[in-house]
């Protein structure tokens, strides 16, 4: 009986936990609301499988509990019980599976006239690039990466000269623009995550993944590391901020071009060898 009791306190409490819990997700800048919806429907399916098992758990514990003269009958199979359990099981797992299949689609499938830039993980910093005034991004490998040449650009390829690198952990991104983010990781796994975005992603070495997302409001946002990646995986930090089409204009005619950063670090370094 106690037993009972204390699974249907378990049951109510938990409810209340989740009700009157200050915690909350964080408002969302992006289109990625399907997400959110996937993880409400989630909970209300989880939610019901719960409280339906623990209550029903706690209902045959008082109902059948040991009382003197009662005996216990055995009963090898119940077909009726069999097929409600399995239906119900089978909608479950559809309701869980379905909308997220649906939603991992979208996920995957740029639009067409999503932008493109690149994010470069490595221990411990972010760094981007954006394609120049051709619109194509230069090769890169890994050999190439120096002090002056970061993202590892290859010097020998003409559509990387005009490619806009950006090291200080800062990215810009218009506001209403779809974009598709290239992921790129120097050493480690990483995986690039903001939470108002919702959408997140591993940078795998050796490989480039991607995903999109359409920034839906202005601000600035945190961009972390979610996958451990060493002693400075918690200050692997950079910031990501939502510009209206004007502002984010300025801030990208202040940017140097790969070409203008490798040529005025060479510049630096040679003048400091003939010093």
């Amino acid at each position: 009986m106690i037993v009972a009791l204390v699974m249907v306190f378990v049951v109510a409490a938990s409810l209340l936990f989740h009700f009157l819990s200050p915690w909350r997700a964080t408002p969302i800048a992006s289109n990625w609301g399907f997400i959110d919806d996937t993880l409400k429907l989630t909970f209300w399916v989880t939610t019901a499988g719960f409280v339906a098992v623990i209550l029903f758990m706690a209902y045959c514990l008082y109902r059948f509990r040991h009382e003197a003269g009662r005996r216990s009958t055995y009963e090898p199979e119940n077909r009726k019980l069999e097929y409600t359990l399995g239906g119900l099981t089978t909608l479950a797992v559809i309701l869980l599976l379905a909308p997220g299949l649906a939603v991992w689609g979208q996920f995957i499938t740029p639009p067409g006239n999503a932008a493109q830039i690149e994010a470069v993980g490595a221990q411990w910093s972010w760094s981007f690039r954006l394609a120049g005034k051709d619109q194509r991004f230069g090769a890169t490998d890994v050999r190439n990466i120096a002090d002056d040449n970061p993202l590892g650009i290859s010097r020998a390829d003409p559509h990387g000269q005009d490619d806009v690198v950006v090291t200080n952990g800062e990215l810009h991104l218009p506001l209403n623009q779809p974009v598709k983010v290239l992921l790129r990781s120097i050493d480690v796994l990483h995986d690039f995550y903001v939470p108002q975005i919702r959408a997140k992603m591993d940078l795998v070495p050796g490989m480039e993944t991607y995903f999109w997302f359409t920034p839906t409001k202005t601000g600035q946002f945190e961009i972390l590391c979610v996958a451990y990646c060493g002693l400075g995986h918690p200050e692997m930090r950079g910031l990501l901020f939502v510009d209206s089409e004007s502002d984010y204009k300025k801030w990208l005619a202040g940017q140097k071009s790969f070409a203008q950063l490798s040529g005025s670090k060479g510049e630096r370094q040679q003048r400091a060898s003939n010093q």
